[in-house]
């Protein structure tokens, strides 16, 4: 897998900062104008199903439902083309009262400057494993 793609660095520096819990560095990745659909359609965290456009939604985003939650990414793999890369694999969500797992596949565009102007996450909640966390 070579990280010299530009839509595949930018996934992973994503990724990154999402794990480490670094919500400007994370912020900084994405164009001025660039949507976040996580996951793609109607959810609870998108009840209009269009997204979360530009920085102020995407920072809204953050504080709903990563900022709470511990994230981890496993990935099978991924491919790149064009100005994009698709990772696939499993991303767990950990919040003190339950873990969620869900299969995916992330889906990140970038401009000319590498900057993500789209991330997109295709999973079904209803295929999502929820497990209590004991405390």
């Amino acid at each position: 897998m070579s990280l010299e793609h530009p839509a595949r660095r930018a996934g992973l520096a994503s990724q990154a900062a999402v794990r480490a819990k670094r919500k400007g560095e994370w912020l900084a990745l994405f164009a001025d104008d660039a949507r976040v659909e996580d996951p793609v359609g109607i959810s609870p965290y998108d009840p209009v199903g269009e997204g979360h456009a530009g920085h102020a939604a995407i920072a809204a985003f953050w504080d709903l439902a990563i900022e709470p939650s511990r994230i981890e990414f496993t990935w099978a793999d991924s491919f790149a083309c064009g100005d994009e890369a698709a990772f696939t694999g499993t991303i767990r969500s950990t919040r003190p009262e339950v873990s969620v797992e869900v299969d995916l596949v992330a889906v990140y565009r970038v401009n000319a400057d590498g900057k993500i102007i789209a991330l997109r996450a295709f999973w079904e909640l209803d295929r999502a494993r929820v497990t209590p966390v004991s405390n």
